[in-house]
């Protein structure tokens, strides 16, 4: 599987996004047991004003935000805390799953916010974009649960601590 990284912003370059994320997504779905090789995930690497801009026009909210996914068909389930609908591949075989969008400037101020590693806290929002793009949600709290327990155990995977977990150990969003 190769993320299709569209880097708008030479900031990212210092990550080795592409890398980064081509590494995230194959674990990601290797772990929900997904074919990774036949995945296709475009990832949009900006920063704030061009997020902006997308978010208020596919959200009705003009600001920034840290990463911002379309699904390229609904998996959602149909009752809070159930399981997404399994992608399908096409005629190709390709599981085609749509489009994030990732932005340096809020991901920078929220990685030392939290005191973290930019490449960590990159690494789980590409992770939480391509859940979303799966079918995966947090608006309802069962669909969180579920969400942020897929994202801790697969970040868990890739050598990461639970980002949900805040300093005195107790568990809420970070």
């Amino acid at each position: 599987m190769a993320v299709d990284t569209i880097i708008e912003d030479d900031r990212w370059q210092a990550l080795a996004l592409e890398a980064l994320a081509d590494r995230v997504a194959g674990a990601a779905l290797s772990h929900l047991g997904l074919d990774a090789g036949a995945a296709d995930v475009s990832l949009l690497a900006c920063d704030d004003a061009r997020i902006a801009v997308l978010n208020a026009e596919f959200r009705g909210k003009p600001s920034p935000t840290n990463v911002l996914s379309w699904p390229a068909e609904d998996l959602s389930p149909d009752t809070p805390g159930g399981m997404p609908l399994a992608p399908e591949p096409d005629p190709t075989g390709e599981l085609v799953l749509g489009d994030i969008a990732i932005s340096w400037d809020t991901c920078a101020r929220e990685a030392e916010a939290a005191d973290k590693p930019m490449q960590d806290h990159v690494t789980h929002l590409v992770v939480h974009g391509l859940l979303h793009l799966l079918g995966y949600d947090h608006v309802e709290d069962a669909d969180a649960t579920v969400m942020e327990g897929l994202e801790a155990e697969i970040l868990a995977g890739l050598g990461l601590e639970n980002p949900y977990i805040v300093a005195d150990g107790a568990e809420g969003p970070v």
